[in-house]
């Protein structure tokens, strides 16, 4: 089978680094053939803080990856998150340049390359252009005019622009990793790919992903992504304060709240049957449900409160009409689904499905919905400078050798 017929997707997230292989089917599907998982330990908030071991944490993913598959990876596509981006809403306008007046591929091109003329701190970079609809001589809502009549083209696009230190730190792992970066892809959409059903995204549904670090909310409305904001708040937070509550290490907590974690106290047992072992003592003492939950509930209330303060401030009092969605590990959490009907006042509320091709792990969710977003979407930003893939951390013995005689003879 030819290998270039394969899409790969790879998610760096602030828990864990994942990578996804699918090979596209005519019906529009993906079968998975290869899947890689590894902790992320040189991410936080969805920030690269640690070089060498995000690199790592992404050649691991992509090994084990590799072995399911049965076959090397060379390229990839990359999923784009965390604090640094932002969405500038732009418009281009081109002449139809051809004598018959008929848009070709060449038009929409200098369109596209039109709406990236947009005034930008010298600390930020543009990554991507998005288009939200196209309009030919007036005439608006056209998604895609090729082959269409006109003399004036225009576009309303998205500016994906990021802060130029952290992108590049995203892309300089990956190239260290051995791999070549096809592209970049917004996190919002390739999650949307999977959580949503195209009738939300009509509608207008808020999709919010609790990640570790941070938690992305997405307006999604008349088919395509609206306004997005990442808030600095997640589900490690919740863990660093049961550890601290509870005087126990961060990875017990983690392990306490994925087990009996319960959003609400009222739904939790009140009976102490939890064995944990305190920092600074070898003996156990028995914990309840409702004692963890006494320490989860007020994180996630806040939680839900931030992003229902973030949502009034891009214009919505209330939920759209489809509601809201929830993804991310923490929106697994008994009770959570309850509480955020509460917060927010509806019953229009849900948890994403995830369920691609005998795929059911949700943790998978956010590449293979990247490696979706590619096959049908065909990202058009491409990462114009590529650095090969750097396999070895430093020069080899013999280069060193001639770098010191290259200093002597200086």
């Amino acid at each position: 089978m030819n290998r270039k017929n394969f899409v790969v997707g790879i998610d760096v997230g602030t828990a864990e680094v994942r990578v996804g292989l699918g090979e596209p089917r005519p019906d529009g599907t993906l079968n998975i053939v290869g899947l890689g998982l590894s902790p992320s330990d040189g991410v936080r908030k969805g920030v690269i803080v640690d070089l060498d071991k995000t690199i790592e944490s992404i050649a691991s993913a992509i090994e084990e990856a590799e072995r399911m598959a049965g076959f090397k990876i060379e390229s990839a596509y990359v999923a784009l998150k965390g604090l640094n981006i932002e969405l500038i809403n732009n418009r281009g306008v081109v002449a139809v340049t051809s004598e018959d007046r008929e848009i070709r591929g060449e038009d929409l091109d200098r369109v596209m390359q039109a709406a990236k003329v947009v005034a930008l701190p010298t600390d930020r970079e543009i990554v991507d252009i998005i288009p939200r609809e196209f309009i030919v001589d007036g005439f608006e809502g056209i998604r895609d005019p090729v082959g269409m009549l006109g003399v004036r083209l225009e576009v309303d696009a998205q500016v994906v622009t990021s802060l130029i230190t952290s992108l590049h730190n995203l892309l300089r792992c990956v190239n260290r990793a051995g791999i070549n970066i096809n592209g970049l892809v917004l996190q919002a959409l390739a999650n949307a790919e999977v959580s949503l059903s195209a009738d939300e995204k009509e509608l207008g549904v808020f999709l919010v992903d609790i990640g570790g670090g941070t938690t992305e909310v997405a307006l999604f409305q008349n088919g395509k992504l609206e306004q997005l904001s990442v808030l600095p708040i997640g589900g490690d937070h919740i863990t660093t304060d049961l550890a601290a509550g509870l005087r126990t290490n961060h990875q017990k907590a983690e392990e306490l709240k994925k087990k009996y974690g319960k959003a609400m106290s009222s739904m939790a047992e009140s009976e102490p049957k939890i064995e944990i072992k305190t920092v600074g003592s070898n003996e156990l003492r028995l914990v309840s449900e409702r004692e963890l939950s006494s320490f989860i509930e007020p994180r996630m209330q806040e939680i839900f409160h931030i992003v229902r303060e973030e949502m009034i401030k891009m214009g919505w009092q209330y939920l759209p009409p489809a509601g809201i969605v929830f993804r991310g590990g923490v929106s697994s959490m008994n009770g959570m689904l309850e509480m955020a009907r509460l917060v927010f006042e509806s019953d229009q509320a849900r948890i994403a499905d995830f369920d691609v091709i005998g795929i059911k792990n949700p943790i998978y969710s956010t590449v293979v919905g990247l490696l979706y977003y590619v096959q049908r979407q065909q990202p058009r930003m491409h990462i114009q400078e590529r650095s090969k893939p750097i396999k070895k951390k430093g020069p080899g013995l013999w280069q060193r050798i001639k770098d010191w005689l290259t200093d002597i003879v200086d």
